[in-house]
């Protein structure tokens, strides 16, 4: 008896050709061509919708990021008005005019917990629009071990759930982009994939191209169906500490003084004074500082700010742990005192406000591991003694009826 072939209706793969072979009722269907089948079904999804997008002006964007970063004045300013610029060219992007607006992508200049990120995120939050963040430290040159360039495009893909169209209006953050520098300005027989192989790789995708990316990630290969996104309206914001940027730009403004100066006139200079060419001498290719025209530099944070950032913002520090507590039906307190420890513990590890969630971790930790177990707590106050000593916080309990 012969056993019967069995192959793809569609594209006439036979059973051992392909991973497996989906039944019909009188048909077989196999799992490439179910692949290729939902990508159309996609495309054509994301044709037919047109995202909403309600401009906000300057002074509207600025207000939000008040609530939620403290500080950084200047560059929130910056931020605000780049970002209306640029989603303003994406809606008269059709009019007949001469005069072509080009993209206003961000360079972000700080030290580690700054708020670069956060202010990032803050925005695609407010704007409602996809975001994803990328991290620089493990993109390659295509073709070499590590991350393809164009694979933080797939990020952002699949923050809007799939949608072609969202994607392309929506905001990618790359951090630690001053890893990426060049190793050195001596030319060298040997490829620099992480560094200017790199750098080169972005700048089509900065300014605006057609990019064909995997859906679900990972490196390119034939035969698998690919997706078609359009950069030009994706919003880049590039981020990093650019360690010693600083000497660099403190030298080219000491360097005309002539004859012995005095100690206090050479004062450390801030990012703020970056030029163009101090970032070629930090090891940045000019095209590349070219395709990101605006450029905020982001203070370090004081033991004023850090305080601040731990009690006022909307989403505090603060107001989580008291939110949590609430959830137990507990009231929790801290003493104006046990704050200053907290960010004084802080403002030591050099690692700006990232060091606040991880020094309130540690002095909450026994408080939290008690109070779900014991019900007759009322309310708690975390003391200097309890950040400073690891001492138990004052706990006051439910008064009990005979």
């Amino acid at each position: 008896m012969n056993e019967k072939k069995l192959f793809c209706y569609f594209c006439g793969s036979k059973e051992k050709e392909v991973t497996y072979l989906i039944e019909g009722d009188d048909a077989y269907i196999c799992d490439y061509c179910v692949e290729k089948a939902n990508l159309v079904i996609n495309e054509n999804n994301s044709k037919k919708s047109n995202p909403s997008f309600e401009l906000k002006n300057p002074k509207q964007i600025k207000k939000y990021l008040d609530k939620h970063i403290i500080g950084q004045d200047e560059s929130k300013k910056i931020v605000s008005v780049a970002v209306y610029n640029h989603f303003k060219r994406i809606i008269h992007s059709n009019d007949n005019d001469d005069v072509k607006l080009e993209k206003s992508n961000i360079l972000l200049v700080g030290s580690t917990g700054t708020g670069k990120t956060l202010l990032a995120r803050t925005l695609s939050n407010y704007l409602n629009v996809p975001f994803a963040i990328a991290d620089a430290t493990v993109l390659t040159e295509a073709g070499y071990v590590g991350e393809d360039v164009e694979n933080i495009l797939v990020r952002l893909y699949q923050a809007a759930d799939y949608d072609v169209k969202k994607a392309e209006m929506g905001i990618i953050y790359i951090d630690e982009i001053d890893k990426i520098a060049k190793k050195t300005a001596n030319t060298s027989i040997t490829r620099d994939v992480s560094g200017e192989g790199v750098q080169q790789s972005l700048l089509k995708i900065l300014e605006g191209t057609e990019a064909h990316i995997p859906p679900q990630g990972g490196r390119k290969h034939p035969e698998q169906p690919l997706v078609q996104i359009n950069t030009s309206n994706i919003l880049f914001i590039c981020g990093g500490a650019f360690q010693n940027l600083d000497k660099i730009v403190s030298k080219r403004m000491n360097k005309n003084k002539i004859g012995f100066s005095n100690i206090n006139e050479e004062k450390k200079i801030s990012t703020s004074n970056v030029q163009p060419e101090d970032l070629v001498q930090f090891g940045f290719i000019p095209e590349l500082i070219g395709r990101l025209p605006v450029m905020g530099s982001l203070d370090n944070l004081t033991k004023r700010a850090l305080l601040s950032i731990l009690t006022e913002p909307t989403n505090s520090l603060v107001k989580q742990y008291k939110k949590l507590f609430l959830l137990e039906g507990v009231k929790l307190n801290f003493t104006d005192n046990a704050l200053l420890a907290i960010v004084n513990i802080a403002e030591k590890r050099k690692t700006g406000a990232r060091a606040l969630r991880s020094v309130m971790e540690k002095v909450m930790l026994d408080i939290m591991y008690e109070i779900p177990s014991n019900k007759d707590i009322k309310s708690c106050t975390i003391t200097e003694d309890t950040v400073m000593n690891g001492s138990r916080p004052k706990t006051k309990n439910l008064k009990k009826t005979a």
